[in-house]
């Protein structure tokens, strides 16, 4: 499988992300940090820490899992329950800038659940989306806000994101199943 990322580019790319949101926010004082599960967390953790390292602020962060705001948990045959994890969300987000964090875009549909389940925790003042990859291929008109890396791909292929947090390695792989 071909690393398109390394642990560097990562840690240069999230670095980017957080100096875009200075920019285009004017400082911290409004935005909290809220990364979906899995790997949206330790992503969005990266961010306020790179944030704070730059701007000597602490940005509030939180933890969204959207296991049943799915649009396709009817539709798989039955089988094991879907694992709900905890949504921990320590803050009020009424007016504030929401920064949720992915690790990929790919469809639009994680985001449009995640946009679903984090409207039920309050009314912000707006909503940006981060995310580390973006692959193409959107199902519904969602764009991400910033970026780490533009990754042109076919839908026979994954991506597949893995963490030091959950994956004991940084690294950004492509699966091509045809390419083998």
């Amino acid at each position: 499988m071909p690393q398109v990322m390394d642990a560097d580019r990562m840690g240069r790319a999230l670095t980017r992300i957080a100096h875009e949101i200075l920019e285009r926010n004017r400082g911290t004082s409004e935005l909290a940090l809220v990364g979906i599960r899995t790997r949206g967390v330790p992503l969005a953790r990266r961010i306020a820490h790179s944030l704070r390292d730059i701007n000597g602020e602490e940005v509030p962060t939180g933890a969204l899992d959207i296991t049943l705001y799915r649009d396709d948990l009817m539709r798989q045959p039955v089988g094991p329950q879907p694992v709900v994890r905890r949504t921990e969300v320590p803050f009020s987000i009424d007016d504030k800038r929401i920064l949720l964090v992915d690790d990929v875009l790919y469809t639009g549909r994680t985001i449009r659940a995640a946009l679903d389940a984090l409207i039920d925790f309050g009314r912000p003042r707006a909503i940006q989306l981060i995310v580390l990859v973006d692959r193409g291929h959107r199902e519904l008109p969602i764009k991400a806000d910033y970026v780490g890396k533009n990754l042109p791909t076919s839908p026979k292929q994954s991506v597949q994101v893995r963490l030091q947090e959950i994956d004991g390695a940084d690294e950004v792989v492509i699966n091509d199943p045809e390419g083998v």
